[in-house]
């Protein structure tokens, strides 16, 4: 069969957009996953290197107002934590949470010897390297390596975006990326791809093709599953009509389901602030704090916000010196938000950065980001992080 090559496009489109969907996902649609009581995992990537000084403010510190004249917010505008810190003002639904005691901030967090390169620096966070290692899977793919060893029903990742980051690809599995849910299905409804599909049954085995016809098999079988569980319980809560917004109502709806998925992952920005940081990082913080508001309704809705915990980072945060351009260029260690019902410490739970004590005019990392990684897989996946991460890292209190 002659296939063209607007067709085959989209037909690589939708194979490489789900990422090689594992084989298990079929066997899922005749059974139902029952995880309503399982932790899940959502991961917010603030990507383009976050300004976590502007962030988590330092609201008594001198040394802040003094090297950001235009940039600092100023401590009666900043929404005050405690006597130290405030937060950025567009955030008034984490601050929120922070007075319910849902939200907690670790300061501080990076990793020995940091890279300043948005690439090297990002792939350092999602392969959970060192940074003069280089790895080629990601920690969350690792961890769905890990849980689907032998078993029969493996977990599943979603990343709500078209391709999929280096931080969910295993060593053996990748986790399935997608928009919409819908889309996907309808996508995977053309005539055309059952055509596909009985000429790849014709191929031989050892025909290079014959691999993207196995994709496209269980991919358009797992875009039915997928879209069978996200109309269980579609959220009927009002979302702003962000892409922050649209995913996190996706994720909801599939939360509240039997989808068996324990992570969910999202992107936010670019957060990459050089010129007119200022309306940039307000923006994106506006998109966050209207999409995250809903979302944290509609779980304590559905009683499930104990269950889920909210984790942000960036690949790196920003100088503490403003520069010439209204903006900020890049820094290195800067700050984590962590959100769920489920906390056992809750509010700022490290010591501020030290302003008096600079590398090269940069902040100090005093918690390497592996901990929190280590904290997250041990005490919330229940998985084995030592395997995870090639080392035993000594956890945190936070959950």
């Amino acid at each position: 069969m002659l296939i063209n090559r607007r067709k085959f496009i989209t037909l690589g489109s939708l194979a490489t957009g789900t990422m090689m969907l594992p084989k298990f996902l079929k066997a899922f649609e005749k059974t139902g996953a029952g995880m309503s009581e399982a932790k899940v995992l959502v991961v917010i990537q603030f990507s383009g290197g976050n300004d976590g000084l502007n962030t988590i403010i330092p609201v008594r510190n001198d040394i802040y107002y003094r090297e950001r004249p235009l940039l600092a917010i100023a401590k009666d505008k900043a929404l005050s934590l405690d006597s130290e810190a405030g937060l950025h003002p567009s955030l008034t639904h984490l601050k929120t949470l922070y007075d319910e005691g849902n939200l907690a901030v670790l300061n501080n967090v990076g990793y020995p010897n940091p890279d300043r390169s948005h690439f090297r620096s990002m792939d350092i966070w999602q392969t959970a390297s060192n940074s003069d290692e280089y790895l080629n899977s990601g920690w969350l793919g690792r961890y769905l390596d890990a849980q689907c060893a032998g078993c029969s029903k493996p977990t599943q990742v979603l990343e709500m975006d078209d391709m999929l980051s280096l931080a969910l690809s295993g060593d053996q599995m990748k986790a399935i990326a997608l928009r919409d849910p819908k889309r996907l299905y309808d996508t995977s409804q053309d005539p055309f791809f059952k055509e596909i599909l009985e000429a790849g049954s014709r191929q031989q085995t050892e025909d290079p093709a014959s691999y993207l016809y196995k994709v496209m098999s269980e991919t358009l079988s797992g875009a039915d599953y997928i879209f069978q569980q996200s109309k269980l319980r579609p959220s009927v809560t009002d979302y702003p009509n962000s892409e922050i917004g649209k995913n996190l109502k996706t994720i909801a709806s599939l939360i509240s389901s039997d989808i068996n998925t324990r992570v969910y992952y999202i992107s936010l920005g670019s957060f990459d602030t050089h010129v007119g940081q200022q309306a940039k990082q307000e923006k994106l913080f506006n998109d966050l704090n209207d999409a995250i508001k809903p979302f944290t309704d509609d779980l304590k809705a559905n009683h499930r916000f104990e269950d889920v915990l909210i984790m942000s980072f960036s690949e790196f945060g920003r100088r503490v010196a403003e520069n010439g351009s209204g903006g900020t260029d890049h820094g290195t260690a800067n700050n984590m938000f962590l959100i769920s019902g489920g906390l056992k410490n809750k509010g700022i739970l490290n010591e501020m950065p030290d302003l008096s004590n600079l590398t090269d005019g940069d902040l100090n990392q005093h918690i390497d980001f592996k901990r929190v990684y280590a904290t997250v897989l041990k005490k919330w996946l229940q998985a084995d992080d030592n395997k995870i991460l090639g080392k035993q890292y000594e956890y945190l209190n936070f959950i």
